[in-house]
């Protein structure tokens, strides 16, 4: 498996990817997929694909934010054949190498339980916001334990974003050196 920068010009790859999308987030990209992935390939953002014999199995991308030092992360896929061999973990450190020779500092992504996966689900979030948050439990293989472990934590809630009761787990993670800011 190689894991590279994304061939933008090729015609084959994009067309694997726009597939991608559509398969696996039918609701959003079946009917939207090739003009989705013009602009996950706009100059100025990050595309990184995992391909097995010139297939593409993956992907991952990013949008600058805040000038280069904070980037959001989107869209992460890793076809379904193609789960649980640490290829999203791959595609996720190639990312990070890539935002920090940027100057990146931090990365943050959304990550939707619009299926009832976490216990972030299914209750008012606007009482009890933040030790909702602490108490979180992942109940059907939400992504964001995934995240976890590739050292993203929770920074923040948008209920309701997804519709009633159903929020965006916003994650973020630090990456690049840091020198500790003291006080004089």
């Amino acid at each position: 498996m190689l894991i590279t920068e994304f061939e933008r010009d090729n015609r084959i790859l994009k067309d694997q990817l726009a597939d991608l999308l559509a398969k696996t987030w039918p609701k959003d990209y079946k009917q939207t997929a090739k003009a989705e992935v013009e602009k996950l390939l706009a100059p100025e953002r990050i595309a990184v694909a995992a391909l097995v014999d010139d297939e593409l199995v993956g992907f991952i991308g990013a949008i600058p934010q805040y000038g280069q030092t904070g980037w959001e992360m989107r869209p992460l896929v890793v076809g379904s054949d193609f789960r649980r061999q640490k290829i999203g973990a791959r595609l996720v450190s190639f990312l990070e190498s890539e935002i920090a020779s940027r100057g990146g500092i931090t990365i943050y992504l959304g990550t939707d339980d619009e299926n009832d996966e976490t216990t972030l689900s299914q209750v008012n979030l606007y009482h009890d916001l933040f030790d909702t948050i602490a108490q979180i439990k992942n109940l059907k293989n939400h992504p964001y334990s995934f995240y976890e472990k590739m050292g993203y934590q929770i920074t923040g809630v948008i209920p309701d974003a997804n519709g009633w009761f159903k929020p965006d787990i916003i994650m973020s993670k630090r990456i690049g050196d840091f020198e500790e800011i003291t006080e004089d």
